[in-house]
């Protein structure tokens, strides 16, 4: 198979639902982006778009996000939809169309907006429309599992694993705490300034990250569930909107544009787990990877994990008690946010601006998907590559 090369990408700057996105519907936004990239590309054409969408209108919105950026519509573009994981599931299928020969240079990633979702409901003909509302019914949460439809599934399956894990809300404390104080670190020291555009003229600021993240704050919070203990509005992520794109290119693209690429996406993996405790699976993919890699722990410079909740965190130390501090370096979703699409891609961007700038090998990055399903990518820095 021939070898992928991410050869640039760049991320709008992250906000809160209802923020300084909130009038920006997703295809807008993510043109906004798109274009940004393209520049850097030089008038290089993609053979293909394949970017990741979760709470979007439906269809196939990449084609939309795509002739809004005002791109050839000779280039054809699909939607990938695995939620929280769409965005990296799109490197994953992008690779493959590169490594298969079927493409020379395809763009991947994605783009979300939580302010601007449409309201859905059951048809009337469904057997449940009564039951979930009827004509006045209508859900955010798509359904994930076989059963009852029940709008805080991700929340409740946190909260089980937690329970499940013997993971108690002062342990994830901290984990809170880090990730703000790491995106603020960060941000003061402009470490993503390479990979982070300006999407909205005055929108300069990634809306989630909060200063004054206190211990005292984190004590005060009530818990998400009615009868939960363990997941606040703190250690579990919030809604949110953003795009973040990556141009994936193979070695004759390389040597044909004279151009040098920032990586090489090594190996992939997807796997299924318990739908009811999906946050376990971000870790299964890290071992799985792992294994599938012939490497170690000690082999990786970088992982970054999707930190839709902290308890990925604290399963992560209990997992990797010698790799905490080559976790999640710039701070994790937390912090910055979860706008599912773009998800995969902020934390591509981020693993490999981590590996330039500590001068690493290896990173990993991986993300839980609702329904059970994790998916890790393999990058390599190119100062390592053949």
């Amino acid at each position: 198979m021939k070898k992928v090369y991410l050869l640039d990408g760049v991320r709008s700057y992250i906000g809160i639902e209802n923020g300084m996105y909130r009038h920006i519907p997703a295809e807008r936004l993510g043109a906004e982006v798109l274009k940004q990239l393209m520049e850097r590309l030089s008038g290089n054409m993609p053979d293909f778009i394949l970017t990741g969408n979760a709470v979007g209108a439906g269809g196939n919105l990449t084609r939309l996000m795509m002739l809004e950026a005002g791109l050839p519509e000779t280039i054809p573009a699909c939607t990938v939809d695995l939620q929280c994981a769409s965005g990296l599931e799109s490197l994953i299928l992008g690779a493959a169309k590169i490594q298969s020969g079927q493409a020379e240079l395809v763009i991947a990633g994605g783009f979300e907006s939580s302010s601007t979702a449409p309201r859905r409901g059951y048809h009337k003909n469904h057997p449940e429309y009564e039951t979930y509302g009827g004509a006045e019914g209508w859900y955010r949460v798509a359904k994930f599992m076989p059963g009852e439809h029940r709008q805080n599934a991700m929340l409740e399956g946190a909260e089980k694993t937690a329970l499940a894990e013997k993971i108690s809300r002062k342990m994830l404390d901290p984990w809170v705490l880090r990730s703000h104080q790491l995106a603020k670190k960060a941000r003061e020291e402009q470490a993503l300034s390479g990979i982070v555009v300006e999407a909205v003229r005055g929108c300069c600021r990634d809306e989630g990250i909060r200063d004054r993240m206190s211990q005292r704050l984190l004590d005060r919070l009530p818990c998400l569930l009615e009868h939960g203990t363990v997941l606040t509005a703190a250690n579990a992520c919030l809604t949110h909107d953003g795009a973040s794109f990556v141009a994936l290119c193979s070695e004759d693209f390389l040597k044909a544009q004279g151009k040098k690429a920032k990586a090489e996406l090594c190996n992939e993996i997807e796997l299924g787990s318990d739908p009811s405790m999906s946050p376990r699976t971000a870790i299964l993919a890290v071992e799985q990877l792992l294994k599938k890699s012939r490497l170690k722990e000690p082999d990786i410079s970088i992982f970054e994990c999707n930190e839709a909740f902290a308890i990925i965190d604290e399963l992560f130390a209990r997992t990797y008690p010698n790799a905490i501090e080559r976790y999640n370096v710039f701070g994790g979703a937390l912090a910055y946010g979860h706008p599912y699409g773009a998800s995969g891609g902020m934390i591509t961007l981020h693993a490999v601006e981590a590996l330039r700038q500590r001068k690493g090998k290896f990173a990993i990055c991986s993300v839980a998907a609702a329904g059970g399903v994790g998916a890790a990518i393999l990058l390599k820095n190119m100062q390592f590559s053949c």
